[in-house]
């Protein structure tokens, strides 16, 4: 990867039931998987160069490094609460948003990865050149490091991932049954297509930026972005590039549902991921450049910051277009006895 600091619709069938020791194996991986990440990050901040090359950049900066990877830990020990809330009954009892928002966070950290990653193995495989440990001319991590850290964030995502959809089925599978052309009429509706065609002009910023990053533009970069620009970086744009489109596909067709037979859980899965993706991941980026301001040779280009910063901006348009749609269904779809009179 880059160098970064690390009327109600019919219910269908109902679907067989996970039994409690599968949830129960599912939150014991994502748990065990935090513990690299967590263990090499506590032992960085400890002085430790376990898995860091002498001449690192991560080695310039002692505070930087600390306030970063004491920040890291909190981030993936907070996997381990949401592990715990989706698998316990006093999960049930947390407000939507107070795990809704964290797993969003996750969601969009943790998908890049688990796309890009092994994209980058492939392309290594077939010859390509993939950045990792930074080149011999500015070392970074040793490569083992990156597989390790990264082969627990995709066990994190699938296991954390398959935990939060059989919870959400639990809780609110009410509110994706049916198709999109079983959606009943909303007075919204004008509101809510043009908030959609907002989101998705706003979101061809970065999507054009990332798309001639990946076919080998170096339009906007700063000079040691195009020295370490290679088939790995690439990889990583057109990754970018994908869920910006997801995040406008499923945007869209909320928005513009007409006849369509499609099942409503698909664009809310593509709205879902896609915001994630391209507006915390956005986020995660944009931090990490602004961070190399001191550094000429790495300091961010204004195209750099404002692709990052646009990402930002659609992610979380599109994630507050699918709350918001997603409280309509559920008034829509609530018992005539729960309504006043």
């Amino acid at each position: 990867m880059t160098q970064t600091p690390l009327a109600p619709a019919p219910a269908p069938a109902a679907a067989a039931p996970v039994t409690t020791r599968t949830r129960t194996v599912l939150r014991a991986l994502a748990i065990v998987s935090c513990l690299p990440y967590i263990v090499l990050k506590v032992a960085w901040v400890s002085g430790s160069h376990l898995g860091i090359p002498d001449g690192s950049s991560l080695l310039g900066h002692r505070t930087t490094m600390i306030v970063a990877n004491s920040g890291s830990v909190l981030m993936d020990s907070a996997v381990v609460v949401i592990a715990l809330l989706l698998t316990q009954a006093r999960g049930r009892r947390v407000p939507a948003w107070l795990l809704v928002l964290p797993m969003w966070v996750a969601t969009g950290l943790l998908l890049p990865i688990m796309a890009g990653y092994p994209l980058q193995l492939l392309v290594q495989a077939l010859g390509g050149e993939i950045t990792g440990s930074g080149g011999p001319a500015r070392p970074f991590l040793d490569e083992w490091v990156f597989a390790v850290v990264y082969t627990g964030f995709i066990i994190q995502g699938l296991t954390l991932g398959t935990l939060f959809a059989l919870y959400a089925r639990d809780r609110w599978g009410h509110l994706w049954r049916g198709t999109l052309r079983d959606l009943p009429a909303s007075p919204t509706a004008p509101a809510l297509r043009a908030c959609a065609v907002a989101a998705s002009l706003t979101a061809l910023i970065p999507g054009t930026m990332h798309l001639l990053w990946a076919a080998g533009s170096t339009a906007g970069l700063n000079a040691a972005q195009i020295a370490e620009s290679n088939s790995g970086s690439r990889v990583l744009d057109a990754v970018d590039v994908l869920f910006a489109a997801a995040a406008v596909s499923g945007v869209l067709l909320l928005a513009f549902r007409r006849t369509s037979p499609l099942p409503l859980r698909v664009p809310l899965a593509l709205a879902w991921g896609g915001s994630g993706a391209v507006g915390c991941w956005g986020g995660w980026m944009g931090l990490a450049a602004l961070s190399n301001v001191d550094d000429l040779a790495h300091r961010p280009t204004p195209a750099v910051v404002l692709t990052y910063a646009v990402q930002m901006l659609v992610g979380t348009l599109v994630l507050a277009l699918g709350a918001y749609f997603l409280t309509e269904r559920a008034a829509g779809t609530r018992p005539l006895s729960g309504r006043r009179a």
